[in-house]
């Protein structure tokens, strides 16, 4: 044993309440909800989706009946209306019983929880608030113009668990330390900054995939809210300019496990068939998902560190873990530390626009 007067640092954990973030969370891509009801266990509960057959609009409601505690996923869509398989019990689109088939009355209790939800950007999102409030307006997330272009493919969808708490997918944003070892990346400029509801993450370096010759790829992460996350890259592939968007959205499914719905879609290279295009996307996915294996291995293996002895060499996770706080707190209490607006320069380097530019002249 090696004698030595400096106390072992002891990990605290924090124990999470039965509590959830405040804002947008993607729940699928749209075009996968029909007037087949579809049931999702999140938020510590279960909820079902369906799209109405009247409206043509996605309707999510509280899955469990309260008259005796059936599941309504495995009922019917009536019109806009949800109807129970036990007793036929039936649910309007803003989770009030509309009606009863056997009885004259219906109780003033019978109503169930109808979830704020969000078609955009092809894809569906719920909005959570455990204070019951409406959804935020200047919190909505931005249009992706990309995706109505048609210049781009359509999102390719795939659903990731993990066996942690969502805080530990938002402590990447600041993790530059963890590119290296992890995704093999040779980072050489990375800074962050936040406002709001907002935080980004701006790196260029070298990567496996997007990486060609002298130029090396670009990436900005985007959190809008505390679960929706939107990542553009580009880089170079067989000497053409590659861009990317990725999807890393997470919604927790209980404080000790949350699903991350990954999502992949690319600018379609000119010259090149629809059937080629989507070829490349699915090669792509592939790649991605198996760099984020990785993550995956660790984040199932580690344990929450909410004291963690950085150096100054690691970004600003405790900056990242402040801006998140204000999603777990009531709106009354945020205070100025969680949304004022704030930059941070881990590694000074070329810009992403220095980049870009860059890329273009090498390509033309």
């Amino acid at each position: 044993m090696i004698a030595t007067d400096r106390k072992p640092h002891v990990i605290e954990q924090k124990i999470w309440p039965e509590r959830y973030a405040r804002g947008w969370h993607v729940l699928a891509k749209a075009d996968a909800i029909t007037s087949t009801p579809q049931m999702y266990n999140y938020f510590g509960t279960r909820v079902v989706a369906y799209r109405g057959e009247d409206d043509n609009a996605v309707h999510v409601l509280d899955a469990y009946c309260p008259h005796m505690g059936a599941d309504l996923s495995k009922g019917c869509v009536s019109g806009n209306s949800l109807v129970c398989p036990f007793h036929a019990w039936s649910w309007g689109a803003d989770g009030v019983c509309d009606d009863i088939p056997y009885a004259k009355n219906i109780p003033s209790k019978a109503v169930i929880k109808s979830w704020p939800v969000l078609e955009k950007n092809g894809l569906l999102m719920v909005w959570n608030d455990p204070e019951g409030n409406l959804p935020i307006a200047e919190q909505e997330p931005a249009k992706i113009d990309d995706y109505y272009s048609g210049e781009w493919t359509d999102w390719v969808m795939n659903q990731v668990p993990i066996q942690s708490h969502c805080r530990e997918l938002v402590d990447n944003m600041a993790d530059m330390a963890h590119f290296g070892p992890v995704h093999y990346t040779a980072v050489e400029s990375f800074s962050n900054k936040m406002k709001g509801h907002e935080f980004t993450q701006f790196m260029v370096g070298g990567h496996e995939i997007l990486t060609s010759g002298e130029v090396p790829m670009t990436s900005i992460a985007h959190y809008e809210g505390p679960a929706y996350m939107t990542t553009t890259m580009t880089g170079m592939m067989d000497d053409k300019p590659v861009a990317v968007h990725l999807l890393v959205s997470h919604i927790p499914v209980s404080t000790k496990e949350f699903h991350i719905n990954f999502g992949v879609m690319m600018k379609k290279i000119e010259g090149v068939s629809e059937e080629e295009n989507k070829q490349m996307v699915a090669e792509y996915t592939k790649l991605t998902i198996e760099s984020f294996q990785q993550d995956i291995e660790i984040w199932d293996n580690k344990i929450l560190n909410d004291n963690p002895v950085l150096c100054d060499g690691d970004g600003p996770v405790n900056l990242v873990r402040k801006w998140y706080q204000q999603f777990y707190t009531d709106i009354a209490d945020i205070s100025p530390q969680m949304t004022k607006e704030r930059s941070h320069v881990t590694v000074e380097g070329p810009s992403v626009e220095e980049t870009l530019a860059k890329m273009h002249q090498s390509a033309a």
